[in-house]
């Protein structure tokens, strides 16, 4: 598909309270992520001296729980900062695979979406394959 170079601008007047709700969300997230690195024992270092099976599982199950966690945050955050910068550039709200605009009802429910619901469909199937 051939993407447009067409420039949709949203009015400043939307775009400022999504930004500041976007950073808002950003710095909950960062400070999530440090929560969630305090109570990893294989982070914070604080391991149990007691060596049993019980101890090392629910060692292992916090950890694993802790860095499901993290890795969500992480990628969250990710997708803020490429909205940030998408608007920034003025290419919030259209697709980022075929270039049409993304339905405001979407972006409403889903801020940082990147595709229109089309091109995220084709991506979930292919990705299913």
């Amino acid at each position: 598909m051939e993407k447009d170079n067409k420039k949709i601008s949203f009015p400043t007047k939307l775009l400022k309270p999504l930004v500041a709700y976007l950073k808002g969300e950003q710095k909950k997230l960062k400070e999530t992520k440090e929560e969630l690195k305090k109570v990893d024992p294989f982070v914070i270092g604080n391991r149990d001296a007691d060596n049993s099976v019980d101890s090392d599982v629910a060692e292992n199950v916090q950890h694993d729980r802790s860095f499901a966690m993290r890795l969500q945050v992480s990628k969250s955050l990710v997708a803020i900062r490429k909205t940030l910068t998408r608007i920034k550039l003025g290419k919030y709200g259209i697709c980022s695979n075929c270039g049409k605009m993304i339905d405001t009802d979407r972006l409403a429910v889903t801020p940082t979406a990147e595709y229109c619901m089309e091109c995220a469909r084709k991506m979930e199937k292919k990705s299913g394959e």
